[in-house]
This record gives structure tokens, C-alpha cells and sequence, in this order.
């Protein structure tokens, strides 16, 4: 079974809705696929919103210079500064959409939030649901759209590409699709297409405590990797500060936000403000001081959690600000108004991933990434809060006029029908699906152990040396069984947590969201880790 097509989109949150709407706009046939239901993404999970310079005494410089400041010397400077001046074009564009950003009720402005590592105000949102309000005024938009064929519950399993070899000149690879799997009917589907946009989002699922949903097992990473696209500063993995902890295990993200509308973050015995003890700038310090702080203080004392505290800021206020944060802590006994919140730091976004320029192209002809699964440069060794949503756009809008470009410069009757199709041979289902769900566990468990918000280098050698036995039994799994969605998530998994750990190695200094106890300074210069198939 197959389909031909002008672009393949794979991802449906932020950055993969805006690519495929914006390429569909140029006249182009989309197919956008999805391994889960349409508005299962990311983006429908984030909270905070998306940094732009809307208010008076804010400007373009103060944003880049705390973009620059929370990156800790490793972001690109040029990549900052162009993405921050493109912010108000962009959120101009959703609200066109149809993203009611929330207002002041007086003045009918922007209601302005404040995050860690934000010097102004410029967190625009929807309440506390600006993920899920974008994702559905995208989706609104993509459902009035002929151009884009939706293919739900299909699972992308590999790129297809052409290897060109001209003379006494190295292969110059092209896409020409992919293969993915149909997850309910069990079929794989041949996708063609001379452009595929990888919109997949982050790896949390990499690690046993992570605020991402299910579905982040960092697909579009893996695929580019093994396609031979170079990964970069995967090593960078943003621990949020403060997920909600549960005796359960469920991690509830509860946003930065509460801490930029006056929340405190006390120790275990309800009392100590321990922050200002690590950073001048207290609960308002970067993601990466705050996590490491609480990290040390549960260290300390032993105990499970801290306490966020937010109390007396009224019942009413605190309902319309945090509707969704404020059900959640209910559901688990805990009253915003009038209890202190139990947090601890979870996997939460990765600042590294498929290296791309600022028009979210690849070394790969045709092949473009946006979103979490994307390493620009802007994020450095840490991401400044809700960096992520405009960058997503930023690189949706400027990868389709790539795009475009690119399509219109293929000669004519360029054709991918030469792709063959997915061959099942005589494989048979697998009896032992329990290897894969005890695999998973071990895999998150080692990187939890391994690979957290402090390592060493002897850590990380057992974290490779776990995860090499591992992939040793997924890849004769592979080969010997028909591939069905937790085998072919699980192959992706482990792939990422061998990048993760490899470019960890490669740092030999302390530096953002990369501590280790061996290196505990910053080197004299910062530079990128960067790893290519060749590497492994």
C-alpha cells in the first residue's frame, strides 16, 4: 500500500500544524502523519506560552540577552536574535488563526506572564492551557484544508532516500519518503515524497519520571540519525523544576508561571526559602539552577519532594490564572489556595537534537526538522522559558519558504515511484512482547539513575555499557519479528538514550543543563557536541 505526494509531515503539534498549513498554503499536496490521535502532542501539554516582546519598556534586546544568559554561552547569537525579531510577525499570525491569547480585563492588552530567566514580562497564554488552545486553533485550520491528507495512528518507521554519486564526488543523499506503520490495521505504508518535515517533539519517555506524554520517544531524532543526519548537544536534557509529585508516580507538569506569579519554593520542612541560597535571582532563576537546587536540597535532607508555595493569593484569582494546574492538584488533595504543592524536577525538554540551519534544513536534500526534535543553536545548554512554541513557528514558517523553494527547483518530472514497497517476508508475530516492556522499564530506569541532573563519567559508562546490551537484543527482535509500535518506539528509545550518553561523554565541563561532578567548572569556550552514525 502506498501514497504519493508533494511533502510529508510528520508530527502534529506546533511546529508540524504550521508546516503543513503553511506549505498546503503554497499550493502543495501534505500528507501529516501521526503515530496517536491528531492533538496528542506536546504542544497540547504546554502551559506557560510563548515568549514575545509585547509590552512597553521590553524590546528585542533584553529578550535576546536573556535567551543568551539562560544558554550559558552555547547558544548562536545570530540564530537568537533572528528568531526573537520574527516573534511578533508569528504571534500575530496565530491569533489570526484563531488563539485567543488571554487579555487584561481593564485594559484589554496582552496579559503578560513572567517566567524564570525573563528580565519582562512576555509570556503570552491562554490561561494555563496555551499548548492545547494553539493545537486546536490549528487543527481547525488544517481540517479546512484539502491539501492535507491526515493519516492518524501511522507510526513512521524509516526515511527512504536516494544516494546521488557524481565523479570522485561523496554520495549527496536525497529523500524520497518514508515507511510507516499503520498501528491498527498492522500494514506498513509506503509514503512518497521529495520532502519530509520531522515535527515528532522531545525524548521524556527516555527517563522514568518526565512530564512529556506517552507518545514523546524521540522518533524524528532517531530516524534522521540512522538516515544519516548529524544530532547535536543532545546531552542537554531540561529537567522542569517543578513537576507535581504523586505517591502514584505521575509527574504533572505545574508551570513555571506559578513561580512568576509569586510562588516559593520551600524545603521539606515547609519553611525554608532555599533558593536565594543558590542563585541572587531565588525562585525566578533558570530552569537549570532551580532543578540543580532542588536536586541538592532533597539530597541533603532525604526527602521526596519540596514544597511550592503559593498560598493566600486568593481561590478565585488563582482558578482563572491556573484553571488546569488548579483541577489537577485538587484531583490529587491539594488545594493551591490553601496547601503547599509537592514538586520535584522531571525530564521535560531536550535543548539538543537534529542539527538544522535557521530554515529548519538538514545536510539531507529535502529533509527538514521543527520543534523539540530540532537543534538551531537558540536554546544553548539551557532553553529560556517558553523559547520553545516561537521557535517552533519560527522554523515552521521559514522551513515551508525552504521548502518551497526547493520543490520548485527539482527538475521536471522528478519522481519518487521508483521507492519499493515494505517487505514482511515470512516474519511472524512475536510471542514475547514482555521483553519489550521489561526493556523499556530498564532503559528509563538506567538513564534516571545515570544520566539525571548530576552525573560522573563512571555513570555514564554504565549508562553505555546498559544500553549497548540492550540494543543488542532490540536489533535481533527487529529483524527476526514483524514491527508493531512498542518494538519500533523501544528501537527509537534506545538510539536517543545512546545519543544522549554519548554526547554527555564528549563534555568535558559543567556547563547549563550538563553537571558533572568530574568537570564541575565551564571550559574556557564553549563548544557544541555533535555526533554522526558513523560515530557509533
Amino acid at each position: 500500500m502506498s501514497l504519493n505526494t508533494d511533502a510529508i509531515v510528520v508530527g502534529t503539534g506546533i511546529a508540524g500544524l504550521s508546516f503543513a498549513l503553511k506549505l498546503a498554503a503554497k499550493g502543495w499536496r501534505v500528507a501529516l502523519v501521526t503515530k496517536k490521535g491528531s492533538a496528542e502532542s506536546n504542544t497540547n501539554n504546554a502551559q506557560g506560552g510563548i515568549a514575545c516582546v509585547a509590552a512597553e519598556g521590553d524590546n528585542f534586546e533584553a529578550h535576546v540577552r536573556d535567551t543568551l544568559v539562560a544558554g550559558d554561552g552555547l547558544c548562536d547569537e545570530a540564530v537568537t536574535r533572528a528568531i526573537v525579531e520574527q516573534a511578533p510577525e508569528r504571534v500575530r499570525e496565530l491569533a489570526a488563526t484563531g488563539v485567543a491569547f488571554s487579555r487584561d480585563e481593564h485594559t484589554g492588552n496582552f496579559d503578560l506572564g513572567r517566567e524564570g530567566g525573563h528580565s519582562q514580562r512576555r509570556i503570552l497564554h491562554v490561561k494555563d492551557l496555551t499548548g492545547a488552545a494553539i493545537e486546536e486553533a490549528l487543527l481547525a485550520a488544517v481540517a479546512g484544508e484539502p491539501r492535507i491528507t491526515l493519516l492518524e495512528h501511522h507510526l513512521a518507521i524509516d526515511l527512504i532516500l536516494e544516494r546521488e554519486r557524481g565523479d570522485n564526488v561523496a554520495p549527496h543523499p536525497r529523500v524520497l519518503g518514508l515507511y510507516a506503520l499503520d498501528c491498527r490495521g498492522g500494514r506498513v505504508l509506503t509514503l512518497r515524497a521529495p520532502v519530509v518535515v520531522l515535527a515528532t517533539g522531545g525524548v521524556g519517555q527516555v527517563y522514568q519520571y518526565t512530564t512529556n506524554p506517552d507518545i514523546a520517544t524521540g522518533d524524528g531524532i532517531a530516524l534522521a540519525f540512522r538516515a544519516g543526519a548529524p544530532v547535536a548537544n543532545m546531552e542537554f536534557i531540561q529537567f522542569h523544576p517543578t513537576a507535581l509529585y504523586t505517591r502514584e508516580g505521575d509527574r504533572a507538569l505545574i508551570s513555571e508561571a506559578v513561580r512568576g506569579e509569586g510562588a516559593i519554593l520551600r524545603g521539606f520542612d515547609g519553611a525554608d526559602a532555599f533558593m536565594s541560597r543558590h542563585d541572587p535571582r531565588a525562585d525566578l532563576a533558570p530552569r537549570d539552577i532551580v532543578a540543580r537546587a532542588i536536586d541538592s536540597e532533597m539530597k541533603k535532607s532525604g526527602a521526596p519532594h519540596v514544597w511550592l508555595d503559593i498560598r493566600g493569593r486568593g481561590e478565585d484569582r488563582l482558578m482563572r490564572r491556573f484553571p488546569h494546574i488548579f483541577a489537577t492538584c485538587l484531583k490529587h488533595g491539594v488545594n493551591m489556595e490553601r496547601d503547599l504543592i509537592p514538586v520535584v524536577p522531571a525530564a521535560h525538554y531536550l535543548c539538543g537534537g537534529v542539527r538544522v540551519n535557521i530554515n529548519a534544513e538538514t545536510p539531507i536534500a529535502g529533509l527538514y526538522a521543527a520543534g523539540e526534535v530540532a537543534c538551531t543553536g537558540l536554546h544553548g545548554a539551557n532553553r529560556l522559558a517558553s523559547n520553545s512554541l516561537l521557535e517552533a513557528v519560527v522554523l515552521a514558517h521559514n522551513g515551508a519558504t525552504a521548502a518551497d523553494t526547493y520543490l520548485r527547483s527539482l527538475p521536471a518530472g522528478t519522481a519518487t515511484e521508483s521507492v519499493p514497497d515494505w517487505v514482511d517476508g515470512d516474519l511472524s508475530e512475536s510471542d514475547e512482547r514482555v521483553v519489550l516492556t521489561h526493556n523499556r522499564a530498564e532503559l528509563r530506569q538506567t538513564l534516571w539513575d545515570y544520566v539525571g541532573i548530576v552525573r560522573t563519567t563512571k555513570r555514564l559508562l554504565r549508562a553505555r555499557s546498559r544500553i549497548q546490551a540492550l540494543e543488542r537484543e532490540i536489533h535481533d527482535y527487529y529483524w527476526n519479528f514483524k514491527v508493531e509500535p512498542a518494538l519500533l518506539e523501544l528501537r527509537n528509545l534506545a538510539l536517543v538514550a545512546r545519543l544522549v550518553v554519548e554526547c554527555a561523554l564528549q563534555r568535558k565541563e559543567s556547563r547549563g543543563l550538563h553537571y558533572t561532578l568530574d568537570y564541575p567548572e565551564r571550559a574556557p569556550s564553549a563548544q557544541d557536541s555533535e555526533l554522526r552514525r558513523e560515530m557509533l
